[in-house]
């Protein structure tokens, strides 16, 4: 027999670390190849992590909501059929995991007495940067944004260090917190004088109280993943100016033909064929017109993304909102994007999108009309720089303008809302992209086939 190590999985291009929400197995418990041992959670999906041997679970390294980064060591099974042992977790971690150790780790620094003037640590220029394991112990526990500035950094430019956060949490449970040094005036100490010293305190911030509630009120605590979203749409406004612009579209056309084929194409596909993979594919053609609608930005850079991986904002059954992205949806049809559509909705609302499901997206639209809405101000998915929300198609009586001339009639209408970063995206790019977006809808072909 021999101890083969189970190691974190890697769980995208840009997620280092994860959240152990939940052990399946316990020490002594027999597992199987490809058998679930624990369930973990990102910033981005919950997923499970399968056994790579079989044999009886020996020991797990790491306790329920501890997190570990990609890479990681974090349960020993003793395997039955004899593989060799795995490599320890050090050669195990990734560069970009050993990096952002390395990071964390900041020396003990001793005291010292105030020099005559007291130094202020470096600012970052704008609002600081904090790493997402910072923000991932700062959400356990219930640390707000406005606290988590208060915090001393004795990172490289000032951040917040995993240690910082820590002992700031330490300190705050012993019976106060140490103010921020940048909080500080520079000021002159006088020199003391013989026999005349007075010891040096320092300041404490008084313990906030739990704030009551008037009335007949319920209190909810946020969960996990309603935390997470809070945090990226204030974040997602701090970063992008936004805009959002507005059109109306007639989809009579687009409305009659799914009318006239659905039924044949659950029969041929086995899917159900929505509206949605047909705004998608109206939308995949006006993203290839205008690419700066496909981008992102980074810095004074401006990031064009070759790819067209389309995010569809899904609710869940709980009321929070996950994204899946349809990845390289330029290169399906209909009936291929069709039947991504299908499974990514089912699969999160099943809780069993993968980590992969959920990466890389550059473009996102949502369908507000779903639930009723006539239209929406979306906020923007960052990194992207766009977000198409879809209305409710309504009929309405309008103007059609024909060669005999106007008349009146009841059409499929609907709103489309685009909110842009106005960083990158003028007015006239994003009209002009909402426009034309509209007008692929509008003349949809009623003759062709799926």
């Amino acid at each position: 027999m021999a101890i083969v190590d189970l190691v974190m999985p890697k769980l995208g291009e840009s997620i280092m670390e994860a959240t152990i929400l939940h052990w399946s197995k316990k020490p002594g418990d027999h597992v199987k190849m490809d058998e679930t041992v624990l369930e973990i959670a990102t910033d981005k999906v919950d997923s499970e992590v399968p056994s790579t041997a079989e044999g009886i679970v020996e020991e797990l390294l790491y306790r329920e909501n501890d997190v570990v980064p990609v890479g990681a060591v974090i349960a020993k099974i003793r395997s039955e059929n004899g593989v060799e042992e795995q490599a320890s977790a050090p050669e195990r971690l990734t560069p970009e995991v050993k990096a952002l150790e390395e990071e964390e780790e900041i020396k003990e620094v001793p005291y010292q007495p105030p020099s005559p003037h007291i130094a202020l640590p470096p600012k970052t220029g704008g609002a600081r940067f904090y790493s997402p394991l910072v923000l991932n112990i700062a959400a356990n526990e219930g640390i707000s944004l406005s606290d988590l500035e208060k915090i001393p950094g004795t990172g490289n430019e000032g951040r917040v260090t995993k240690k910082d956060i820590l002992q700031w949490i330490d300190a705050k449970k012993e019976g106060g917190t140490q103010e921020p040094i940048e909080q500080l005036q520079p000021v002159a100490v006088a020199q003391p004088t013989a026999g005349a010293v007075e010891p040096l305190t320092s300041p404490k911030t008084e313990e906030a109280p739990e704030p009551e509630y008037s009335g007949n009120v319920e209190v909810i605590e946020m969960d996990r993943t309603r935390r997470l979203i809070a945090k990226h749409m204030v974040e997602s406004q701090r970063t992008s100016a936004h805009v959002t612009s507005f059109t109306e579209c007639d989809v009579t056309n687009m409305v009659l033909w799914r009318e006239k084929v659905k039924a044949g194409f659950e029969k041929q596909e086995g899917e159900k064929l929505t509206f949605t993979p047909l705004f998608m594919e109206a939308i995949i053609k006006c993203i290839k017109k205008y690419p700066w609608l496909n981008a992102s930005v980074d810095g004074d850079k401006i990031i064009v993304r070759k790819d067209i991986n389309i995010s569809m904002a899904t609710a869940l059954p709980n009321g929070n909102l996950i994204v899946p992205v349809i990845q390289e949806a330029d290169m399906l049809n209909l009936t291929g994007l069709a039947k991504k559509v299908n499974r990514l909705a089912d699969a999160a609302r099943n809780n069993r999108l993968r980590p992969d499901d959920t990466q890389n997206g550059t473009f996102t639209v949502t369908n507000v009309g779903t639930f009723g809405s006539l239209m929406g101000t979306p906020i923007i998915n960052q990194p992207q720089v766009a977000i198409l929300a879809i209305g409710a198609i309504k009929k309405r009586p309008v103007v059609v303008e024909t060669r005999q001339g106007d008349s009146i009639a009841i059409r499929h209408m609907m709103y489309l809302s685009l909110s842009y970063d106005h960083r990158i995206v003028d007015g006239s790019l994003g009209a002009t992209f909402l426009t034309a977006v509209a007008h692929e809808m509008e003349n949809f072909d009623v003759n062709r086939s799926f």
